[in-house]
């Protein structure tokens, strides 16, 4: 197992979603300093698409992930500013230009004050850039920054495993990646125990289901041991006495709508026909539906085979809703 060459890592999506759904979390953990002057009580929005106008012509190197925010302080009264946070996978040499120039160009649109915050999740543990400036004939210019760096919270895994904030798991999964690369099976014991700690918080269905996703994201494992990854928590998912007890299902079901099926499209596409979508979806179904219910009887797996595909994705739609097998067909 260990010769296998395991996916490369991809830190874009899971930083992004997770800091969009759990922002302020994110700023609680990272900054708390900046996090303390800003008022919660107003609601932040996201301006992706104008900091994409700002930014479009600014190209000085490789950006894996920036967001605009704009938040409320608490000081002179209700006051708008703007944060402009990125997250660094690289090392890059023009990083600190790039957010000077942001910054001064996002100033330059909004005329209000401007944060650039930066979360280095790289490899290099010398690289910690923090500023960009210089100076021409007595004039200075420049920007100085706040920098926090992944590989700093190395010594502190037990204690990021430990802390309530969601970001403290997204930082240990992070880690974990990194500290298993080329190891498959170490990665599925970590992979294994990040999963049954978000069965240990008391967090609602939602936040279950999105960490998931996030870990997911960032620890990829060959295809047999994120089988059996999946099952192992189908199994906690039926020990444990909880409300939320589908979402490793929910997340499974997205998955393969993601994979499975959007594999067999293309491969029905390329043939001029539905079969490969059609095949996919039935062994979509009955996996799904195996995991649920146990042993499918022979009427059902034929039922599934000799529906067309239109029928076969609305049962897709369907599955998680359903509480036995004569259920899931009523209900479709």
């Amino acid at each position: 197992m260990k010769n296998q060459t395991p996916p490369s890592d991809d830190y874009d999506t899971p930083w992004k979603d997770a800091l969009t759904r759990y922002f302020p979390e994110f700023m609680a953990f990272y900054f708390p300093l900046a996090a303390a002057e800003i008022d919660w009580r107003q609601a932040h929005v996201f301006l992706d698409q104008e900091l994409a106008q700002v930014v479009q012509d600014a190209e000085l190197g490789k950006r894996l992930l920036d967001r605009l925010v704009q938040v409320g302080t608490y000081e002179g009264g209700e006051q708008w500013v703007y944060i402009h946070v990125e997250v660094q996978g690289q090392r890059d040499a023009h990083f600190a230009e790039r957010l000077f120039t942001y910054n001064y160009r996002l100033y330059d649109r909004y005329r209000r004050p401007v944060a650039s915050l930066a979360v280095l999740a790289d490899d290099s543990e010398s690289w910690k850039p923090d500023t960009f400036g210089y100076q021409l004939f007595g004039c200075e210019v420049g920007i100085r920054f706040p920098a926090v760096k992944i590989l700093d919270y190395g010594s502190q895994i037990e204690s990021l495993l430990e802390d309530p904030n969601p970001f403290a798991l997204v930082t240990a999964a992070h880690l974990f990646t990194r500290k298993t690369k080329g190891d498959p099976e170490q990665r599925y014991a970590a992979k294994w125990r990040l999963a049954k700690l978000l069965y240990e918080r008391e967090w609602d269905k939602q936040r279950i289901i999105d960490l998931f996703s996030v870990i997911d994201w960032l620890m990829h494992l060959p295809n047999a041991l994120e089988q059996q990854l999946l099952h192992d928590v189908y199994t906690l998912e039926r020990n444990v006495a909880m409300p939320y007890v589908t979402s490793a299902e929910r997340f499974g079901i997205e998955k393969g709508l993601q994979q499975g099926l959007q594999q067999g499209l293309q491969q029905g596409l390329q043939q001029g026909r539905q079969e490969g979508r059609q095949e996919e979806a039935v062994v979509f179904l009955q996996r799904q539906l195996t995991h649920r219910f146990g042993r499918l009887p022979d009427a059902v797996c034929a039922r599934l085979t000799s529906a067309s595909i239109e029928q076969l994705e609305t049962w897709i739609l369907n599955v998680l809703d359903a509480e036995s097998l004569d259920d899931f067909f009523d209900r479709c």
